[in-house]
C-alpha cells in the first residue's frame, strides 16, 4: 500500500468544495481508463476571478485528495493564476505523492483547465493552447 503524507490523508478523509454548482461558468471533466479516476470540476467566474470552485471525483484516495487541494488552490484566483496550476505544484502542496499515484495531480490540473476552457468558449474568448498532458484529449 502507498505511503501518503498527513496532508493528502486529511484532504481524503475530510475533502473540501465536493460537490456540483448548478448554473456553473465552466465544466471540465477528464478520466483515466487505465486507473478508473473520474474528475468533474465546475467553476463560478467573477471579475476574472474564481469566486467558487467546486468537485465530484471518483476515484482513489489520492484522486480525492488532489481534486480537494486544486479547489482550494484555485479559489479567488484569476484564470490565469488558475492556468499556473501545475500537476507538479499540486503534488508539491499535498508534501509528495507515491510514484505510482502522480497522474492523479495530472488530472487535477487538466480538469481545472477544461473548466476555464469552458468559461472562455461560453464567453467567446480565444482559448490559448497550452502543453496537454499525456491524458488529455482535445
Amino acid at each position: 500500500m502507498p505511503v501518503y503524507s498527513d496532508k493528502v490523508m486529511d484532504h481524503f478523509m475530510n475533502p473540501r468544495n465536493v460537490g456540483e454548482i448548478a448554473d456553473a461558468d465552466g465544466i471540465g471533466e477528464v478520466g483515466n481508463p487505465v486507473c478508473g479516476d473520474m474528475m468533474t470540476f465546475y467553476i463560478k467566474v467573477d471579475n476574472n476571478h474564481l469566486r467558487d470552485v467546486k468537485f465530484k471525483t471518483f476515484g482513489c484516495g489520492a484522486a480525492i485528495a488532489v481534486s480537494s487541494i486544486v479547489s482550494e488552490m484555485a479559489m479567488g484566483k484569476t484564470l490565469e493564476e488558475a492556468r499556473k496550476i501545475t500537476p507538479a505544484l499540486v503534488a508539491q502542496e499535498l508534501e509528495g505523492l507515491p510514484k505510482n499515484k502522480y497522474h492523479c495531480s495530472n488530472l487535477g490540473a487538466q480538469a481545472l483547465n477544461k473548466a476555464v476552457d469552458d468559461y472562455l468558449k461560453k464567453q467567446g474568448k480565444e482559448v490559448k493552447s497550452r502543453r496537454r498532458g499525456k491524458n488529455e484529449k482535445e
